[in-house]
């Protein structure tokens, strides 16, 4: 299993890279094996281009390395917070991607304008409160996963399966890593519509729960009607 999810998590991380998610080394991802209690991610600094799958750390659920000679990412103590307290996911992507990140940084969620987003996100992407001094000066990375638990105390995680952390930038989750990535594509994707759509009408309203609710449960939860019965399907086109 974790060879398996090594191989995963390597390709995933080099997705990012190629989908023009994560520049530089401006992102990571990881997965969780919760059967061993293991949690595999990018090492810290790596670029996308050399790593390989040996490069994969390998933490116990309380951030200590137990395989990998490289040191695991700085934001490895965030992604540990959501699987703590995201118990359906499997996977884990940080990314700064353009327009999502923008969004991050000017303390504005994504408004759910139209029905693309609600193909995947059942109402505005949320923002997270922005970090006290203390939490930035005593483990910031804890503290920002701590920051989105908050957020998500009304929230379910599956049907939002995003945040947009405040003056930061982007965390999503799925049931893989490989999902997980999906989602990132969309959101930045999303965030590029919203964008653009907000600058051609400032006062654009978000769309109707009505609206809403139907394209989500059409693609989501056990009455969905979307696809060829091969599962919830993040992945999958109109």
């Amino acid at each position: 299993m974790l060879e398996t999810l090594r191989a995963e998590v390597l390709k995933a991380n080099v997705e990012l890279s190629r989908r023009g998610l994560a520049k530089h080394t401006f992102g990571n991802a990881s997965a969780i094996d919760r059967a061993a209690g293991r949690v595999l991610i990018k090492p810290s600094g790596v670029p996308y281009e050399t790593m390989t799958a040996a490069d994969m750390v390998i933490t116990d659920l309380d951030g200590k390395v137990v395989e990998g000679t490289l040191r695991p990412s700085s934001d490895l103590a965030t992604h540990l917070e959501l699987y703590r307290a995201f118990g359906e996911i499997g996977g884990v992507v940080h990314t700064h991607s353009h327009y999502a990140t923008a969004w991050a940084q000017s303390l504005h969620e994504i408004p759910c304008l139209g029905t693309t987003h609600a193909d995947y996100f059942r109402g505005a992407v949320p923002l997270t409160e922005t970090l006290t001094d203390e939490e930035i000066a005593s483990e910031y990375e804890k503290n920002t996963g701590l920051a989105i638990v908050r957020r998500f105390h009304d929230l379910d995680p599956m049907e939002m399966p995003a945040v947009l952390v405040a003056s930061h930038a982007s965390f999503v989750w799925g049931p893989t890593v490989g999902a997980a990535v999906e989602t990132a594509d969309i959101l930045e994707e999303v965030a590029r519509m919203a964008y653009h759509a907000l600058t051609l009408d400032p006062g654009g309203e978000q769309i109707g729960d009505a609206l809403l609710d139907r394209h989500f449960l059409r693609k989501h939860g056990a009455q969905a009607t979307y696809g060829q019965g091969r599962g919830r399907g993040r992945s999958q086109n109109a």
